[in-house]
């Protein structure tokens, strides 16, 4: 008993002694070294490092773990990712021995990376991305023998890729891409066996691709795109059995495809060598890779016939060989479009910039309802559209420009309800245009210029209210044109009708292009005047009128252009003055005048000071101006002198001025007390609004929302309710409205309602919500009553879209992503007027997509401006100090922190909704915790992994499929999807000068839009 009790003791102290003093020291060292690792940070947004305190165990830290069994309150994982934290890595991490992984991804830590990392013996996974540090990658890292995963993507790293890392025995995945790493790529890679996973891409990799990178035997993933490589592909890459994906696109790539690829890589799915040097016919063997996805070899030299047995590629969603030296003049070059209509999932077929030529086949109707891009431009395809490519339903984007194309465009086409850009230009098609193009509901862009159509333009063209581009110049069209066109006020980027044979003159209508930047009228023969609406384009850059008829003086209403660039009135007969104000426009480069019946003096200031940007020849009347213009001297005609006053005529006029101003005197005091009396009253206020609908009294309101019912109550927000009202009209039908009743009960209300009828008085703009009028009066008990009256929008709220109701039916409503962009650029293009182009700039303070309206055609409309603020007119960036309002997840952090707006806070709140749009996830989701917010949930997404923060909305409607491996076949699609949220983390930056210019994100936008059409 003794005995046995002694060993238990002996026992107790032995293991006693090995928990006490070894451990005791290693936790003190643990703890200092987290310590001295929180001192390295200089900015902490979401106060993480609260709770790195004496009042918890350094365990219990916020990103810190420590082992369970074996090492116990040892450091072994520390975890620090998307918290914007800003700061170094200190070189003391390596003193936690322990920490088998190392997580400070999506901050913004700068500096080299500590070469100290490398006592980590048991470092497993290193994962420094999307971050700024600098400096050279530190080779000794791999003296960390069990690293299996680095990741250092999206840095600024510099210097060469470290051999060292080739000799890891364990590493299975190494990501060093988006850097400025030089340098070749190590032939020792090889000797990484394990590797799985290698992304080199964006870099500035130099040198030829190693033939030993053909060893890495398990290798699926191999990015190496957006480098400096050159040479020819070795062969021993077309061996690697295990490849699913492989991307070598922008490089200097030469050499072939092999002949037998189907054999040496049957698992591949991702094919990506776009814009190479590549050259050689395309194999027919591409047929035997049956799990190929993507085939993206466009922008190379690649030659001869396209297999025609590409039809076996069941699996295939994107083929795109444009701009090659591909060959088709005979109907049996063309068998491979009959073959890919068995691809029935088929969505994209891009041939563009080819060497195809003979007849257009008509197989190209029997293509799966599933495709949505077709590009055959810029070939010398003959022939004509057949009817039946109505059967085309899905079709988004159909070119078929350049070609020689000839016939008629088919009727049928007007079946296309899908689709968003039709493009025929430079053909020979003739006819007239079909009117039912005007079924296109959706179409942005149309291209039909440079061909042979004869007869008007369809009025139907109207109805096509998503139009941004409208050009239909050098045919032969004949007419006057529709004011239906003119009333397009999707239009934002032109319309072009030049060198045709229309007649008449410009409607009124054309102020309805409030957003158009470019009106092209060139070489008709229009007649009359100038109309003195044009002057509410406010956007206009470029406007053209040469070769016509037009007469009569340059109407005073076109000063209101500010932004104009170029403007050509040249050879037509114009008179009058020219304007002075012409001279004030700070972006004006292009002005051409001449050939016209000007006179007087020329103007001095702005163009008129460079004889470059100016032309004024044939205007025989015109004098004075810059000397450079060598125009005779003004003659100088003013009021003649020496004129004889009789003494008696004087003193007349003396008295008579001595007389007005006792009367002037008498009015002022008189007017004086009169308003000081009126001060005393409480008056009931009159607020016209431009252009309102008619004045509305209380009852009338009353009325029209059943008693402000509550079946009638579509919504309420911190000021008041909005209800749905309709207006009687015995004359024409009844108008439902919004009725936005302020209750002036809450302090502020009042406040809100003066600064949104003073913000929305002057407004005019296609994606801002246009008011009625408003209401200030008393209710029936004697109450003061205020209320705004706006134009009922049926599809509701962005928000409702974004996240429906739970009783909403599913699918009811979905915003395909084409809507979404659409959306992005209306809202970009409203707060780019609020900033810059108004009577005076307005923040609106409270920018969120319940305050999104979205119309019928699904064009987006800014509204509640009850928070607006009108700042200097002399500098858009200036700040305005207000107390804070807004809602919480769309402020800007400066507005929180100084009670400051300005317009660098309305881009911020752009960007979170920027981001929401295309995630599906509000700012203030409970997903987001413990530092985790929307703008980190976003870059940690970037790019691999852009499907996984994507709207599931977006995946549900096929924009691209749910599983991992087809979601790198829409590459293109999350490109762009990918810089869109790359935009909303630029406009979201913390520092407000930091953030993208509103004008910049609508061109951005309006390109990645473009992207997405054209590939």
């Amino acid at each position: 008993m003794s005995s046995s009790f002694l060993l238990c003791a002996i026992f107790l102290l032995l293991l006693l002694r090995v928990m006490s003093a070894p451990v005791q020291h290693n936790n003190v060292t643990d703890r200092s070294s987290l310590l001295a690792f929180k001192s390295k940070i200089s900015l902490d947004p979401h106060g993480v490092f609260a709770t790195w305190n004496d009042t918890l165990a350094f365990c219990r830290w916020q990103g810190v773990v420590c082992g369970r069994r074996r090492h116990p309150e040892r450091v072994v994982s520390l975890r620090l990712t998307s918290l914007d934290l800003v700061g170094t890595i200190p070189p003391h991490l390596a003193n936690l021995t322990f920490l088998r992984r190392i997580d400070l991804s999506s901050n913004q830590f700068y500096g080299p990376i500590p070469r100290e990392l490398s006592r980590l013996s048991r470092l497993q996974e290193l994962d420094l991305s999307y971050n700024s540090l600098s400096g050279i990658i530190p080779s000794e890292i791999s003296h960390c023998l069990g690293l299996q995963i680095i990741s250092l993507s999206y840095n600024m790293l510099g210097g060469y890729i470290p051999v060292e890392f080739c000799s890891l025995p364990s590493l299975h995945t190494l990501r060093l891409n988006n850097n400025s790493i030089t340098g070749q790529i190590p032939t020792s890679l090889a000797n990484a066996s394990s590797l799985i996973y290698l992304s080199l891409s964006y870099n500035q990799l130099s040198g030829g691709i190693p033939p030993s990178l053909g060893k890495l035997y398990v290798l699926k993933y191999l990015g190496l795109a957006a480098n400096n490589l050159e040479g020819s592909i070795p062969p021993s890459l077309w061996n690697h059995s295990s490849l699913v994906t492989l991307y070598l696109s922008n490089n200097q790539l030469k050499g072939s495809l092999p002949q037998d690829l189907g054999q040496t890589l049957p698992h591949l799915k991702i094919l990506a060598a776009n814009n190479n040097k590549m050259h050689g016919p395309l194999p027919i063997s591409l047929s035997n890779v049956s799990h190929l996805r993507v085939i993206q070899l466009k922008k190379n030299n690649f030659s001869g016939r396209i297999p025609s047995n590409l039809g076996s590629l069941k699996h295939l969603r994107s083929l795109l060989l444009f701009s090659n030296q591909l060959e088709a003049r005979e109907p049996l070059d063309w068998s491979f479009l009959t073959s890919l209509s068995n691809c029935t999932i088929l969505e994209w077929l891009d041939i563009d910039q080819n060497n195809l030529g003979g007849l257009l086949p008509k197989s190209i109707t029997n293509f799966s309802t599933n495709l949505r891009r077709l590009s055959m431009g810029d070939n010398s395809i003959e022939g004509s559209i057949p009817p039946e490519i109505g059967n085309l339903v899905s079709l988004e984007f159909f070119y078929l420009g350049p070609n020689f194309l000839s016939g008629r465009i088919p009727a049928s086409i007007g079946l296309l309800k899908n689709l968003h850009i039709l493009d025929l230009d430079y053909n020979n098609f003739s006819g007239e245009i079909p009117s039912t193009i005007g079924n296109l509901s959706r179409l942005n862009l149309l291209f039909l210029n440079s061909n042979s159509f004869s007869g008007s333009i369809p009025a139907s063209l109207g109805n096509c209210k998503s139009l941004e581009v409208l050009n239909l110049e050098h045919n032969k069209l004949t007419g006057t044109i529709p004011k239906e066109v003119f009333s397009i006020s999707s239009l934002t980027i032109g319309l072009s009708f030049e060198e045709n044979q229309l007649t008449g003159t410009i409607p009124p209508e054309v102020g309805s292009l409030i957003n158009t930047e470019e009106i092209w009228l060139s070489g008709n023969k229009l007649s009359g005047e100038i109309p003195y609406s044009l002057g509410k384009c406010q956007v206009l850059q470029i406007f053209r009128i040469s070769k016509n008829f037009f007469e009569g003086s340059i109407p005073t209403s076109l000063s209101a252009l500010r932004g104009l660039q170029e403007l050509d009135l040249s050879q037509n007969n114009l008179s009058g003055k020219i304007p002075k104000f012409l001279g004030d426009f700070p972006d004006l480069y292009d002005l051409n005048l001449s050939f016209n019946n000007f006179e007087g003096e020329v103007p001095r200031k702005g163009v008129f000071k460079n004889n470059s940007e100016i032309s004024i020849l044939g205007n025989d009347k015109l004098c004075g101006g810059d000397p450079v213009l060598h125009l005779p001297i003004c003659a100088f005609s003013g009021p003649k002198k020496n004129h004889k006053y009789s003494p008696k005529l004087a003193v007349i006029i003396s008295v008579f001025s001595g007389f007005m101003c006792l009367f002037l005197l008498f009015l002022f005091i008189a007017s004086r007390r009169w308003i000081r009396q009126k001060s005393r009253m409480k008056p009931i206020e009159t607020y016209t609004i431009k252009e309102q609908h008619k004045s509305m009294s209380y009852a009338e309101l009353v009325k029209a929302t059943n008693g402000f019912s509550e079946e009638n109550l579509i919504g309420y927000g911190n000021y008041g309710s909005v209800y749905r009202g309709t207006l009687d009209d015995h004359e024409n039908d009844a108008k439902v409205i919004a009725v936005k009743v302020f209750n002036l009960k809450q302090l502020g209300a009042l406040k809100s309602f003066v600064a949104e009828c003073d913000a929305l008085r002057n407004i005019r703009h296609r994606n801002i919500i246009k008011i009625l009028t408003a209401c200030s009066s008393v209710d029936f008990k004697g109450n003061e009553f205020k209320a705004l009256v706006f134009e009922f929008k049926h599809n509701g709220s962005l928000e409702s879209w974004l996240h429906p109701e739970g009783n909403e039916p599913l699918g009811v409503k979905t915003l395909k992503l084409m809507h979404r962009i659409n959306i992005a650029i209306d809202v970009a293009s409203a707060l780019e007027y609020l900033h810059h182009h108004g009577q005076a700039p307005i923040i609106h303070c409270d920018l969120k997509p319940s305050n999104i309206l979205l119309d019928d055609d699904m064009t987006a409309l800014v509204s509640d401006f009850g928070l607006a603020r009108f700042i200097n007119k002399s500098t858009t960036n200036s700040t305005s100090t207000f107390g804070i309002e807004g809602t919480i997840g769309y402020i800007a952090p400066e507005c929180g922190m100084t009670n400051k707006v300005s317009s660098h806070g309305d881009v911020y709140s752009y960007g979170i909704l920027l981001m929401e749009l295309f995630t599906g996830k509000r700012p203030t989701d409970a997903a987001f915790k413990e530092g985790l917010t929307l703008r980190t949930f976003i870059e940690d997404g970037f790019s691999e992994r852009v499907m996984n923060i994507m709207d599931e909305c977006l995946l549900a409607n096929g924009v691209q499929a749910s599983d991992h491996s087809q979601t790198i076949n829409h590459a293109k699609t999350f490109e762009c999807i990918s810089s869109i949220l790359r935009i909303g983390l630029l406009c979201t930056n913390d520092l407000p000068t930091e953030r993208m210019e509103i004008k910049r994100v609508r061109n951005e936008l309006n390109k990645i839009k473009n992207i997405l059409f054209k590939g």
